[in-house]
Protein backbone atom coordinates (compact mmCIF):
# COMPACT_ATOMS: atom_id res chain seq x y z
CA UNK A 1 0.00 0.00 0.00
CA UNK A 2 1.28 3.45 -0.90
CA UNK A 3 2.68 5.54 1.93
CA UNK A 4 0.86 8.58 0.57
CA UNK A 5 -2.93 8.09 0.47
CA UNK A 6 -4.67 8.94 -2.80
CA UNK A 7 -6.22 12.38 -2.28
CA UNK A 8 -6.95 13.17 -5.92
CA UNK A 9 -10.30 14.80 -6.66
CA UNK A 10 -11.29 11.79 -8.76
CA UNK A 11 -11.80 9.80 -5.57
CA UNK A 12 -14.32 10.89 -2.96
CA UNK A 13 -13.21 9.98 0.55
CA UNK A 14 -14.64 9.91 4.05
CA UNK A 15 -13.03 11.25 7.19
CA UNK A 16 -13.48 11.64 10.92
CA UNK A 17 -12.51 14.61 13.12
CA UNK A 18 -10.97 13.78 16.50
CA UNK A 19 -9.01 16.18 18.74
CA UNK A 20 -5.89 14.43 20.04
CA UNK A 21 -6.71 15.43 23.61
CA UNK A 22 -10.08 13.65 23.37
CA UNK A 23 -8.63 10.17 22.92
CA UNK A 24 -8.95 7.94 25.97
CA UNK A 25 -7.32 4.67 27.01
CA UNK A 26 -7.28 2.45 30.08
CA UNK A 27 -3.57 3.26 30.48
CA UNK A 28 -3.33 6.86 29.30
CA UNK A 29 -1.66 9.76 31.09
CA UNK A 30 -4.80 11.87 31.40
CA UNK A 31 -4.92 12.96 27.77
CA UNK A 32 -4.72 11.61 24.23
CA UNK A 33 -1.29 11.42 22.62
CA UNK A 34 0.60 10.21 19.56
CA UNK A 35 0.49 6.60 20.74
CA UNK A 36 -3.29 6.63 21.15
CA UNK A 37 -3.69 8.44 17.84
CA UNK A 38 -1.73 5.65 16.14
CA UNK A 39 -4.27 3.16 17.46
CA UNK A 40 -7.15 5.41 16.39
CA UNK A 41 -5.72 5.64 12.87
CA UNK A 42 -5.80 1.86 12.68
CA UNK A 43 -9.42 1.87 13.90
CA UNK A 44 -10.31 4.55 11.33
CA UNK A 45 -8.77 2.46 8.56
CA UNK A 46 -10.77 -0.57 9.72
CA UNK A 47 -13.93 1.57 9.55
CA UNK A 48 -13.12 2.64 5.98
CA UNK A 49 -12.07 6.24 6.60
CA UNK A 50 -9.35 7.76 4.42
CA UNK A 51 -8.88 11.00 6.41
CA UNK A 52 -8.34 11.62 10.13
CA UNK A 53 -8.73 15.33 10.82
CA UNK A 54 -7.08 16.88 13.87
CA UNK A 55 -7.21 20.24 15.59
CA UNK A 56 -3.96 22.26 15.76
CA UNK A 57 -1.19 20.57 17.75
CA UNK A 58 0.94 23.62 18.51
CA UNK A 59 1.87 24.37 22.12
CA UNK A 60 -0.90 26.11 24.01
CA UNK A 61 -0.82 28.62 26.84
CA UNK A 62 -2.91 29.08 29.93
CA UNK A 63 -6.28 28.89 28.13
CA UNK A 64 -5.37 25.53 26.52
CA UNK A 65 -6.90 26.67 23.24
CA UNK A 66 -5.28 25.07 20.17
CA UNK A 67 -6.34 28.19 18.25
CA UNK A 68 -4.35 30.51 20.53
CA UNK A 69 -0.94 28.86 20.41
CA UNK A 70 2.16 30.32 22.05
CA UNK A 71 4.18 29.28 19.00
CA UNK A 72 3.37 28.82 15.33
CA UNK A 73 5.96 26.03 15.15
CA UNK A 74 6.46 24.42 18.56
CA UNK A 75 4.37 21.29 19.16
CA UNK A 76 2.54 20.74 22.43
CA UNK A 77 4.36 18.40 24.85
CA UNK A 78 1.03 16.95 25.99
CA UNK A 79 0.67 15.24 22.59
CA UNK A 80 3.80 13.12 23.15
CA UNK A 81 3.78 9.41 23.87
CA UNK A 82 6.00 9.13 26.92
CA UNK A 83 6.95 5.55 27.75
CA UNK A 84 10.33 3.82 27.78
CA UNK A 85 9.30 2.05 24.57
CA UNK A 86 8.48 5.28 22.73
CA UNK A 87 11.23 7.50 24.21
CA UNK A 88 14.61 5.74 24.38
CA UNK A 89 16.00 8.24 26.92
CA UNK A 90 13.28 7.50 29.48
CA UNK A 91 14.55 4.90 31.95
CA UNK A 92 12.10 2.30 33.18
CA UNK A 93 12.96 3.09 36.81
CA UNK A 94 12.29 6.82 36.35
CA UNK A 95 9.11 6.09 34.46
CA UNK A 96 7.70 3.79 37.11
CA UNK A 97 8.69 6.10 39.95
CA UNK A 98 7.07 9.19 38.41
CA UNK A 99 3.88 7.34 37.50
CA UNK A 100 3.82 5.75 40.96
CA UNK A 101 3.73 9.24 42.48
CA UNK A 102 0.85 10.30 40.22
CA UNK A 103 -2.87 9.81 40.71
CA UNK A 104 -3.40 8.41 37.22
CA UNK A 105 -6.84 7.05 38.03
CA UNK A 106 -8.01 10.54 39.01
CA UNK A 107 -6.45 12.09 35.91
CA UNK A 108 -8.08 9.56 33.60
CA UNK A 109 -11.54 10.31 34.92
CA UNK A 110 -13.63 13.04 33.32
CA UNK A 111 -12.26 15.84 31.13
CA UNK A 112 -8.60 16.73 30.65
CA UNK A 113 -7.02 18.24 33.77
CA UNK A 114 -4.41 20.28 31.95
CA UNK A 115 -2.39 21.53 34.92
CA UNK A 116 -1.86 18.01 36.23
CA UNK A 117 -1.26 16.52 32.79
CA UNK A 118 1.35 19.13 31.90
CA UNK A 119 3.20 18.64 35.19
CA UNK A 120 3.35 14.89 34.63
CA UNK A 121 4.50 15.15 31.02
CA UNK A 122 7.21 17.70 31.86
CA UNK A 123 8.50 15.50 34.72
CA UNK A 124 8.80 12.53 32.38
CA UNK A 125 10.52 14.64 29.73
CA UNK A 126 12.91 16.11 32.28
CA UNK A 127 13.91 12.63 33.44
CA UNK A 128 14.53 11.61 29.83
CA UNK A 129 16.47 14.79 29.07
CA UNK A 130 18.76 14.33 32.08
CA UNK A 131 19.68 10.88 30.86
CA UNK A 132 20.07 12.13 27.29
CA UNK A 133 22.32 14.97 28.47
CA UNK A 134 24.76 12.51 30.04
CA UNK A 135 26.84 11.85 26.95
CA UNK A 136 28.90 9.12 28.62
CA UNK A 137 27.97 6.05 26.67
CA UNK A 138 24.99 7.81 25.11
CA UNK A 139 23.81 7.15 21.58
CA UNK A 140 26.03 9.39 19.45
CA UNK A 141 23.68 9.08 16.48
CA UNK A 142 20.79 10.53 18.47
CA UNK A 143 22.93 13.41 19.72
CA UNK A 144 24.03 14.16 16.17
CA UNK A 145 20.40 14.11 15.06
CA UNK A 146 19.45 16.49 17.89
CA UNK A 147 22.24 18.88 16.92
CA UNK A 148 21.16 18.72 13.28
CA UNK A 149 17.54 19.46 14.25
CA UNK A 150 18.61 22.57 16.16
CA UNK A 151 20.59 23.86 13.21
CA UNK A 152 17.81 23.19 10.72
CA UNK A 153 15.10 24.77 12.90
CA UNK A 154 17.16 27.66 14.30
CA UNK A 155 15.05 30.31 12.54
CA UNK A 156 12.19 29.68 14.98
CA UNK A 157 13.73 27.47 17.65
CA UNK A 158 16.12 30.09 19.07
CA UNK A 159 13.37 32.58 19.87
CA UNK A 160 11.06 29.83 21.08
CA UNK A 161 13.52 28.33 23.58
CA UNK A 162 14.33 31.80 24.91
CA UNK A 163 10.64 32.58 25.31
CA UNK A 164 9.82 29.21 26.85
CA UNK A 165 12.70 29.33 29.34
CA UNK A 166 11.71 32.88 30.33
CA UNK A 167 8.22 31.58 31.00
CA UNK A 168 9.83 29.27 33.57
CA UNK A 169 11.59 32.26 35.09
CA UNK A 170 8.27 34.11 35.39
CA UNK A 171 5.91 31.68 37.03
CA UNK A 172 4.97 29.73 33.87
CA UNK A 173 2.97 32.62 32.42
CA UNK A 174 3.27 33.45 28.73
CA UNK A 175 2.07 37.02 29.37
CA UNK A 176 5.39 38.69 28.58
CA UNK A 177 3.99 42.19 29.26
CA UNK A 178 3.81 41.18 32.95
CA UNK A 179 7.43 40.03 33.06
CA UNK A 180 10.21 42.21 34.54
CA UNK A 181 11.53 44.89 32.21
CA UNK A 182 14.74 42.90 31.62
CA UNK A 183 12.69 40.07 30.09
CA UNK A 184 9.94 41.99 28.32
CA UNK A 185 11.39 41.99 24.80
CA UNK A 186 13.54 39.46 22.97
CA UNK A 187 16.39 41.99 22.77
CA UNK A 188 16.19 42.69 26.50
CA UNK A 189 15.96 38.98 27.30
CA UNK A 190 19.06 38.19 25.24
CA UNK A 191 20.98 41.07 26.85
CA UNK A 192 19.95 39.80 30.29
CA UNK A 193 21.13 36.33 29.39
CA UNK A 194 24.49 37.63 28.13
CA UNK A 195 25.02 39.49 31.41
CA UNK A 196 24.36 36.44 33.58
CA UNK A 197 27.24 34.97 35.50
CA UNK A 198 28.61 31.69 34.15
CA UNK A 199 26.72 29.51 36.64
CA UNK A 200 23.21 30.97 36.21
CA UNK A 201 23.86 31.38 32.50
CA UNK A 202 24.67 27.70 32.20
CA UNK A 203 21.51 26.73 34.03
CA UNK A 204 19.41 28.91 31.71
CA UNK A 205 21.18 27.51 28.65
CA UNK A 206 20.31 23.99 29.83
CA UNK A 207 16.65 25.02 30.15
CA UNK A 208 16.71 26.17 26.55
CA UNK A 209 18.29 22.88 25.54
CA UNK A 210 15.51 21.04 27.38
CA UNK A 211 12.81 22.79 25.41
CA UNK A 212 14.71 22.17 22.17
CA UNK A 213 14.88 18.48 23.18
CA UNK A 214 11.10 18.40 23.64
CA UNK A 215 10.58 19.82 20.15
CA UNK A 216 13.06 17.39 18.62
CA UNK A 217 11.20 14.53 20.29
CA UNK A 218 7.84 15.91 19.18
CA UNK A 219 8.79 16.38 15.55
CA UNK A 220 10.28 12.89 15.36
CA UNK A 221 7.18 11.28 16.91
CA UNK A 222 4.75 13.15 14.69
CA UNK A 223 6.78 12.46 11.53
CA UNK A 224 6.77 8.75 12.40
CA UNK A 225 3.00 8.90 12.93
CA UNK A 226 2.53 10.46 9.50
CA UNK A 227 4.51 7.59 7.95
CA UNK A 228 2.47 5.01 9.86
CA UNK A 229 -0.85 6.56 8.84
CA UNK A 230 0.25 6.59 5.21
CA UNK A 231 1.07 2.89 5.43
CA UNK A 232 -2.51 2.29 6.57
CA UNK A 233 -3.88 4.29 3.64
CA UNK A 234 -5.00 7.07 5.99
CA UNK A 235 -4.22 10.73 5.44
CA UNK A 236 -3.63 12.91 8.48
CA UNK A 237 -5.23 16.33 8.13
CA UNK A 238 -3.54 19.10 10.09
CA UNK A 239 -4.90 22.50 10.97
CA UNK A 240 -3.28 25.93 10.83
CA UNK A 241 -5.10 28.69 12.71
CA UNK A 242 -5.01 31.97 10.86
CA UNK A 243 -3.26 33.70 13.76
CA UNK A 244 -1.08 33.08 16.77
CA UNK A 245 -1.40 34.39 20.28
CA UNK A 246 -0.35 37.90 21.18
CA UNK A 247 1.48 36.10 23.99
CA UNK A 248 3.53 33.93 21.67
CA UNK A 249 7.19 33.38 20.91
CA UNK A 250 6.42 34.67 17.41
CA UNK A 251 5.15 38.06 18.52
CA UNK A 252 7.74 38.26 21.28
CA UNK A 253 10.60 37.57 18.88
CA UNK A 254 9.34 39.52 15.83
CA UNK A 255 6.79 42.18 16.85
CA UNK A 256 7.51 44.12 13.67
CA UNK A 257 5.58 41.47 11.70
CA UNK A 258 2.32 42.39 13.43
CA UNK A 259 0.01 45.37 13.91
CA UNK A 260 -0.20 45.15 17.68
CA UNK A 261 -2.80 47.87 18.16
CA UNK A 262 -5.40 45.76 16.37
CA UNK A 263 -6.83 42.48 17.60
CA UNK A 264 -8.14 39.98 15.05
CA UNK A 265 -11.50 38.24 15.28
CA UNK A 266 -14.80 37.76 13.47
CA UNK A 267 -17.86 39.99 12.98
CA UNK A 268 -21.09 39.60 14.95
CA UNK A 269 -22.57 36.16 14.36
CA UNK A 270 -26.16 35.52 15.48
CA UNK A 271 -25.73 31.76 15.05
CA UNK A 272 -23.67 31.60 18.26
CA UNK A 273 -26.27 32.61 20.82
CA UNK A 274 -24.27 31.65 23.90
CA UNK A 275 -22.52 34.97 24.33
CA UNK A 276 -23.95 38.50 24.27
CA UNK A 277 -20.62 40.07 23.28
CA UNK A 278 -20.31 37.82 20.22
CA UNK A 279 -23.78 38.77 19.07
CA UNK A 280 -23.21 42.51 19.55
CA UNK A 281 -19.55 43.07 18.67
CA UNK A 282 -18.30 39.77 17.24
CA UNK A 283 -15.55 37.41 18.35
CA UNK A 284 -12.43 39.15 19.65
CA UNK A 285 -9.81 36.42 19.44
CA UNK A 286 -6.96 38.62 20.60
CA UNK A 287 -4.62 37.54 17.80
CA UNK A 288 -2.32 40.30 16.54
CA UNK A 289 -3.13 41.36 12.98
CA UNK A 290 -0.39 40.67 10.42
CA UNK A 291 1.68 43.48 8.94
CA UNK A 292 1.53 42.08 5.41
CA UNK A 293 3.69 44.74 3.80
CA UNK A 294 6.48 44.07 6.29
CA UNK A 295 6.15 40.31 5.72
CA UNK A 296 6.40 40.85 1.98
CA UNK A 297 9.90 42.30 2.40
CA UNK A 298 11.41 38.86 3.00
CA UNK A 299 8.98 37.01 0.74
CA UNK A 300 6.77 35.98 3.66
CA UNK A 301 9.51 33.88 5.26
CA UNK A 302 7.52 33.51 8.50
CA UNK A 303 4.50 32.06 6.71
CA UNK A 304 6.59 29.84 4.44
CA UNK A 305 8.32 28.40 7.49
CA UNK A 306 4.96 27.73 9.11
CA UNK A 307 3.59 25.95 6.04
CA UNK A 308 6.71 23.79 5.73
CA UNK A 309 6.29 22.76 9.36
CA UNK A 310 2.75 21.46 8.88
CA UNK A 311 3.61 19.99 5.47
CA UNK A 312 6.28 17.79 7.08
CA UNK A 313 3.79 16.28 9.56
CA UNK A 314 0.52 15.99 7.61
CA UNK A 315 -0.72 14.72 4.26
CA UNK A 316 -3.27 17.52 3.90
CA UNK A 317 -4.09 20.56 6.00
CA UNK A 318 -6.76 23.18 6.40
CA UNK A 319 -6.39 26.82 7.28
CA UNK A 320 -8.86 27.96 9.91
CA UNK A 321 -10.60 31.22 8.94
CA UNK A 322 -9.02 31.48 5.51
CA UNK A 323 -11.17 34.60 5.01
CA UNK A 324 -8.56 36.45 7.07
CA UNK A 325 -6.13 36.37 4.15
CA UNK A 326 -8.56 38.59 2.22
CA UNK A 327 -9.57 40.83 5.14
CA UNK A 328 -9.90 40.32 8.85
CA UNK A 329 -12.35 41.77 11.31
CA UNK A 330 -10.26 43.76 13.76
CA UNK A 331 -10.88 45.26 17.18
CA UNK A 332 -9.12 48.38 18.49
CA UNK A 333 -9.01 46.78 21.95
CA UNK A 334 -7.77 43.50 23.37
CA UNK A 335 -10.16 40.80 24.67
CA UNK A 336 -9.37 41.70 28.28
CA UNK A 337 -11.48 44.85 27.71
CA UNK A 338 -14.50 43.12 26.15
CA UNK A 339 -16.59 43.41 29.31
CA UNK A 340 -15.88 47.14 29.38
CA UNK A 341 -17.26 47.61 25.87
CA UNK A 342 -20.24 45.25 26.04
CA UNK A 343 -22.72 47.77 27.53
CA UNK A 344 -21.49 50.75 25.49
CA UNK A 345 -23.25 52.17 22.46
CA UNK A 346 -21.26 52.45 19.24
CA UNK A 347 -20.87 56.18 19.84
CA UNK A 348 -19.59 55.64 23.38
CA UNK A 349 -17.17 52.95 22.23
CA UNK A 350 -15.87 55.22 19.49
CA UNK A 351 -15.19 57.99 22.00
CA UNK A 352 -13.27 55.57 24.23
CA UNK A 353 -11.02 54.26 21.42
CA UNK A 354 -10.09 57.52 19.74
CA UNK A 355 -12.85 57.18 17.14
CA UNK A 356 -11.99 53.65 16.05
CA UNK A 357 -14.55 50.85 15.98
CA UNK A 358 -14.27 47.16 15.06
CA UNK A 359 -13.90 46.94 11.29
CA UNK A 360 -12.54 44.85 8.46
CA UNK A 361 -8.90 45.45 7.58
CA UNK A 362 -7.39 46.34 5.20
CA UNK A 363 -10.78 47.41 3.77
CA UNK A 364 -14.47 46.88 4.46
CA UNK A 365 -16.36 45.25 1.61
CA UNK A 366 -18.34 48.44 1.00
CA UNK A 367 -17.29 49.39 -2.53
CA UNK A 368 -16.31 47.45 -5.69
CA UNK A 369 -12.81 48.94 -5.38
CA UNK A 370 -12.40 47.73 -1.80
CA UNK A 371 -13.74 44.29 -2.67
CA UNK A 372 -11.26 43.96 -5.52
CA UNK A 373 -8.38 45.13 -3.32
CA UNK A 374 -9.29 42.53 -0.69
CA UNK A 375 -9.66 39.80 -3.31
CA UNK A 376 -6.28 40.67 -4.81
CA UNK A 377 -4.60 40.57 -1.40
CA UNK A 378 -6.07 37.14 -0.64
CA UNK A 379 -5.10 35.82 -4.05
CA UNK A 380 -1.49 36.97 -3.63
CA UNK A 381 -1.14 35.58 -0.13
CA UNK A 382 -2.73 32.24 -0.89
CA UNK A 383 -0.56 31.75 -3.97
CA UNK A 384 2.38 32.15 -1.61
CA UNK A 385 0.86 29.55 0.75
CA UNK A 386 0.29 27.11 -2.12
CA UNK A 387 3.84 27.59 -3.31
CA UNK A 388 5.15 26.75 0.17
CA UNK A 389 2.79 23.76 0.45
CA UNK A 390 4.11 22.14 -2.70
CA UNK A 391 2.15 18.96 -3.44
CA UNK A 392 0.40 18.97 -0.05
CA UNK A 393 -3.31 19.67 -0.51
CA UNK A 394 -4.88 22.67 1.20
CA UNK A 395 -8.44 23.15 2.46
CA UNK A 396 -9.83 26.53 3.48
CA UNK A 397 -12.36 26.99 6.29
CA UNK A 398 -14.46 29.63 4.55
CA UNK A 399 -17.39 29.92 6.94
CA UNK A 400 -18.99 32.97 8.52
CA UNK A 401 -19.56 36.26 6.69
CA UNK A 402 -18.22 35.25 3.27
CA UNK A 403 -17.80 37.95 0.60
CA UNK A 404 -18.95 37.04 -2.90
CA UNK A 405 -15.41 37.12 -4.28
CA UNK A 406 -13.89 34.57 -1.87
CA UNK A 407 -15.28 31.23 -3.02
CA UNK A 408 -14.71 31.85 -6.76
CA UNK A 409 -11.15 32.84 -5.94
CA UNK A 410 -10.57 29.74 -3.80
CA UNK A 411 -11.93 27.60 -6.63
CA UNK A 412 -9.62 29.27 -9.14
CA UNK A 413 -6.69 28.49 -6.82
CA UNK A 414 -7.76 24.86 -6.41
CA UNK A 415 -8.51 25.24 -2.68
CA UNK A 416 -11.48 23.28 -1.34
CA UNK A 417 -13.93 25.19 0.83
CA UNK A 418 -16.47 23.99 3.38
CA UNK A 419 -20.08 22.95 2.89
CA UNK A 420 -22.31 22.95 6.00
CA UNK A 421 -25.59 21.44 4.71
CA UNK A 422 -28.08 23.68 6.52
CA UNK A 423 -26.17 26.80 5.42
CA UNK A 424 -25.88 26.01 1.71
CA UNK A 425 -28.52 27.72 -0.45
CA UNK A 426 -29.37 27.02 -4.05
CA UNK A 427 -28.46 30.29 -5.84
CA UNK A 428 -31.36 29.88 -8.30
CA UNK A 429 -34.24 28.83 -6.04
CA UNK A 430 -33.09 30.20 -2.68
CA UNK A 431 -33.88 26.85 -1.13
CA UNK A 432 -31.47 24.35 0.39
CA UNK A 433 -28.72 23.14 -1.96
CA UNK A 434 -28.84 19.41 -2.55
CA UNK A 435 -25.72 17.47 -1.57
CA UNK A 436 -25.30 16.07 -5.08
CA UNK A 437 -24.95 19.66 -6.30
CA UNK A 438 -21.97 20.42 -4.05
CA UNK A 439 -18.85 21.10 -6.12
CA UNK A 440 -16.33 18.27 -6.05
CA UNK A 441 -13.71 20.73 -4.79
CA UNK A 442 -15.26 21.01 -1.33
CA UNK A 443 -15.37 19.45 2.12
CA UNK A 444 -18.81 18.56 3.47
CA UNK A 445 -19.43 18.34 7.19
CA UNK A 446 -22.29 18.95 9.60
CA UNK A 447 -20.11 21.06 11.86
CA UNK A 448 -16.66 22.05 13.03
CA UNK A 449 -15.19 21.88 16.52
CA UNK A 450 -17.18 25.06 17.30
CA UNK A 451 -20.58 23.49 16.65
CA UNK A 452 -22.81 21.39 18.82
CA UNK A 453 -23.06 17.74 17.78
CA UNK A 454 -26.00 16.48 15.73
CA UNK A 455 -27.73 14.75 18.64
CA UNK A 456 -27.59 17.90 20.79
CA UNK A 457 -28.74 20.02 17.83
CA UNK A 458 -31.64 17.68 17.10
CA UNK A 459 -32.83 17.53 20.69
CA UNK A 460 -32.50 21.29 21.23
CA UNK A 461 -34.75 22.05 18.27
CA UNK A 462 -37.27 19.44 19.35
CA UNK A 463 -37.75 21.40 22.57
CA UNK A 464 -39.21 24.40 20.73
CA UNK A 465 -42.72 24.67 19.22
CA UNK A 466 -43.12 22.82 15.92
CA UNK A 467 -43.61 26.04 13.91
CA UNK A 468 -40.21 27.34 15.09
CA UNK A 469 -38.14 24.33 14.01
CA UNK A 470 -36.85 25.82 10.78
CA UNK A 471 -33.22 24.80 11.35
CA UNK A 472 -34.20 21.23 12.21
CA UNK A 473 -36.45 21.04 9.14
CA UNK A 474 -33.52 22.13 6.96
CA UNK A 475 -31.45 19.27 8.30
CA UNK A 476 -34.30 16.80 7.80
CA UNK A 477 -34.88 18.07 4.27
CA UNK A 478 -31.18 17.65 3.42
CA UNK A 479 -31.16 14.06 4.72
CA UNK A 480 -34.60 13.31 3.22
CA UNK A 481 -36.10 12.50 6.59
CA UNK A 482 -39.90 12.93 6.62
CA UNK A 483 -41.10 15.56 9.11
CA UNK A 484 -43.02 12.94 10.99
CA UNK A 485 -39.76 11.03 11.34
CA UNK A 486 -38.42 13.78 13.53
CA UNK A 487 -41.00 13.33 16.22
CA UNK A 488 -39.47 10.18 17.69
CA UNK A 489 -36.21 11.71 18.86
CA UNK A 490 -32.69 11.01 17.66
CA UNK A 491 -33.18 7.34 16.81
CA UNK A 492 -30.63 4.95 15.29
CA UNK A 493 -32.48 5.22 11.99
CA UNK A 494 -32.26 9.04 12.04
CA UNK A 495 -28.58 8.88 12.94
CA UNK A 496 -27.80 6.44 10.12
CA UNK A 497 -29.73 8.51 7.58
CA UNK A 498 -27.88 11.69 8.56
CA UNK A 499 -24.49 10.01 8.16
CA UNK A 500 -25.39 8.47 4.82
CA UNK A 501 -26.71 11.79 3.48
CA UNK A 502 -23.40 13.42 4.30
CA UNK A 503 -21.40 10.65 2.63
CA UNK A 504 -23.65 10.78 -0.44
CA UNK A 505 -22.74 14.39 -1.23
CA UNK A 506 -20.60 15.14 -4.26
CA UNK A 507 -17.90 16.75 -2.11
CA UNK A 508 -14.34 15.46 -2.41
CA UNK A 509 -14.12 14.89 1.37
CA UNK A 510 -17.01 14.25 3.75
CA UNK A 511 -16.04 14.47 7.42
CA UNK A 512 -17.99 13.86 10.59
CA UNK A 513 -16.91 14.70 14.10
CA UNK A 514 -16.28 11.69 16.33
CA UNK A 515 -19.17 12.88 18.49
CA UNK A 516 -21.49 12.75 15.48
CA UNK A 517 -20.17 9.39 14.39
CA UNK A 518 -20.86 7.93 17.84
CA UNK A 519 -24.13 9.88 18.31
CA UNK A 520 -22.90 11.77 21.38
CA UNK A 521 -23.80 15.21 22.77
CA UNK A 522 -20.42 16.28 24.20
CA UNK A 523 -19.08 19.53 22.75
CA UNK A 524 -15.42 20.46 22.25
CA UNK A 525 -15.77 24.25 22.25
CA UNK A 526 -18.37 26.97 22.71
CA UNK A 527 -17.12 30.12 20.92
CA UNK A 528 -17.11 33.40 22.77
CA UNK A 529 -16.86 32.00 26.29
CA UNK A 530 -13.91 31.24 28.54
CA UNK A 531 -14.58 28.02 30.40
CA UNK A 532 -12.69 24.95 31.59
CA UNK A 533 -15.12 22.83 29.57
CA UNK A 534 -13.64 24.11 26.32
CA UNK A 535 -10.90 21.95 24.76
CA UNK A 536 -11.06 19.37 27.55
CA UNK A 537 -13.90 16.99 26.60
CA UNK A 538 -12.74 13.41 26.10
CA UNK A 539 -14.35 10.43 24.41
CA UNK A 540 -16.91 8.62 26.54
CA UNK A 541 -15.26 5.27 25.72
CA UNK A 542 -11.68 4.05 25.75
CA UNK A 543 -9.93 2.91 22.60
CA UNK A 544 -9.94 -0.58 24.07
CA UNK A 545 -13.73 -0.51 24.14
CA UNK A 546 -14.00 1.12 20.73
CA UNK A 547 -11.77 -1.53 19.16
CA UNK A 548 -13.04 -4.63 20.99
CA UNK A 549 -16.60 -4.18 22.21
CA UNK A 550 -19.06 -6.15 20.00
CA UNK A 551 -21.54 -3.27 19.75
CA UNK A 552 -18.84 -0.83 18.66
CA UNK A 553 -17.41 -3.35 16.21
CA UNK A 554 -20.88 -3.76 14.73
CA UNK A 555 -21.24 0.01 14.35
CA UNK A 556 -17.78 0.30 12.74
CA UNK A 557 -18.72 -2.44 10.27
CA UNK A 558 -21.93 -0.56 9.45
CA UNK A 559 -19.93 2.62 8.84
CA UNK A 560 -17.53 0.75 6.54
CA UNK A 561 -20.49 -0.64 4.59
CA UNK A 562 -22.00 2.84 4.37
CA UNK A 563 -18.73 4.36 3.14
CA UNK A 564 -18.38 1.58 0.57
CA UNK A 565 -21.98 2.03 -0.57
CA UNK A 566 -21.43 5.76 -1.08
CA UNK A 567 -18.07 5.26 -2.82
CA UNK A 568 -15.90 6.72 -0.08
CA UNK A 569 -14.30 3.74 1.66
CA UNK A 570 -10.61 3.01 1.96
CA UNK A 571 -9.60 -0.10 -0.04
CA UNK A 572 -9.86 -3.45 1.74
CA UNK A 573 -7.30 -3.49 4.58
CA UNK A 574 -3.85 -5.00 4.16
CA UNK A 575 -2.30 -3.02 6.97
CA UNK A 576 1.23 -2.75 8.24
CA UNK A 577 1.75 -4.03 11.77
CA UNK A 578 0.34 -1.75 14.44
Amino acid sequence: MADVPDLSLEHRVGGVLIPVFALRSEEDQGIGDVGLLRRFVRWAADAGFVVVQLLPINETGGDNSPYNAISSMALDPTTLELTPASLPDLAETDYRQILGETDLEGMRAGPVQYARVKRLKIRLLQAAFERFSDRNGADAVRHDDFDSFQRQQAAWLDNYTLFRALMDENGETECWDRWPEVHRTAAAGKAWLTALAEGPGGVFHKKRQFYAYIQWTAYRQWAALKDYAGQQGVALMGDIPLGVSYYSADYYGSPELFEADWSGGAPPEPYFKDDAFTQKWGQNWGIPVYHWRRMQEDDYAWWRQRIRGVRDLFHVFRIDHILGFYRIYSFPWRPERNAEFLPLSFEEASERTGHRLPQFKPHPDDTPEHCEANRAQGDTLLRMVLDAAGETRLIGEDLGTVPDYVRPNLTALGIAGFKIPIWEKNPHTGGLLSGDEYPRLSLATYGTHDHEPLRAFWQRWQDVPAHEREELHKLMHFARIPHEGGSNGFTEAVHARLLEALFQTNSWIAICMITDLLAREERFNVPGISADSNWSQRMHVTLETLCNDPDHLRRAAAVREMLARTGRAIPAPSYAAA
